[in-house]
């Protein structure tokens, strides 16, 4: 089928480099990408999984303006919270 398309710079940019490195057509080589897109749509991704561990924190983060208020504490500028004392 022929057809004219527009490509995207990244796309273009990736087609250059199989075409130099493969020594493919314009042609070939997007049709390259495009088969190596619709393959990737089958592969299973594993979920993320967020992994803790204790690290002794001291502060009840459950409050967080609280939080902030401790991180802004400054007693060398005299100042508590972000507001002057």
């Amino acid at each position: 089928m022929r057809t004219t398309i527009t490509v995207a710079d990244d796309v273009a940019a990736e087609m250059e480099r199989l075409r130099r490195e493969e020594g493919l057509g314009p042609s070939e080589a997007l049709n390259v990408l495009a088969r190596r897109g619709m393959a990737s749509r089958g592969l299973q991704h594993a979920d993320y999984v967020h992994h803790s561990a204790p690290i002794g924190l001291l502060v009840d983060v459950t409050n967080v303006a609280e939080v902030l208020d401790l991180l802004d504490d400054d007693p060398a500028a005299g100042h508590r919270g972000g507001r002057p004392t």
